[in-house]
């Protein structure tokens, strides 16, 4: 499945081919991935990286997380996708990455805005979530320009690397405050 974000950015249903594209932006940009992703620091080879990717792909139908690729004019640029979904109450997670390289120009902004829409209009989802480390205000601002309301502060919410401990800032969509 693809998803088109505009004419130079599609997000595309993840593969096991992926797994390289994925690894190498991973072990390439440690430094700026690995401070909010605690996964960073656990993927030490390709072999990790494709056990993930085959997780997801090999899911059973109906615990199957939608994951893509953020792909700008071809070249891979992060992932985004869906967490710990629950059907039953139409709610979900988005989680996300950006390499280093695609920053500032808006791209991570326009991809989760399609993903909501998707979310909303094609599986009946009503309640999207997005988590972001209190610190990191970069991911924050973009549940902030899509008017996310922020629901509170849940306290060392996530293990980081180095056995850190974050504040998460819990921010919330639903399907009727578009």
């Amino acid at each position: 499945m693809i998803l088109n974000v505009d004419k130079n950015i599609v997000l595309k249903q993840l593969e096991l081919s992926d797994a390289p594209d994925i690894f190498n932006t991973i072990d390439t940009q440690r430094e700026h991935l690995g401070p909010w992703l605690p996964f960073v620091e656990t993927t030490q080879q390709l072999s990790d990286t494709a056990a993930f990717v085959e997780s997801v792909v090999n899911s059973p139908k109906d615990r199957m997380e939608y994951t893509f690729t953020i792909r700008v004019n071809g070249r891979m640029a992060g992932l985004i996708g869906f967490k710990d979904t629950d059907r039953a109450n139409k709610k979900t997670e988005i989680g996300y990455w950006l390499s280093r390289e695609f920053l500032g120009r808006g791209i991570m902004t326009r991809s989760v805005s399609t993903l909501c829409d998707f979310a909303f209009r094609e599986l009946d989802i009503n309640r999207i979530q997005i988590k972001c480390a209190v610190a990191n205000s970069a991911s924050r601002n973009i549940p902030q320009r899509l008017g996310f309301r922020l629901e509170g502060i849940e306290r060392a919410g996530e293990l980081l690397t180095g056995g850190v401990f974050t504040d998460l800032a819990v921010y919330s969509r639903l399907k009727g405050d578009r």
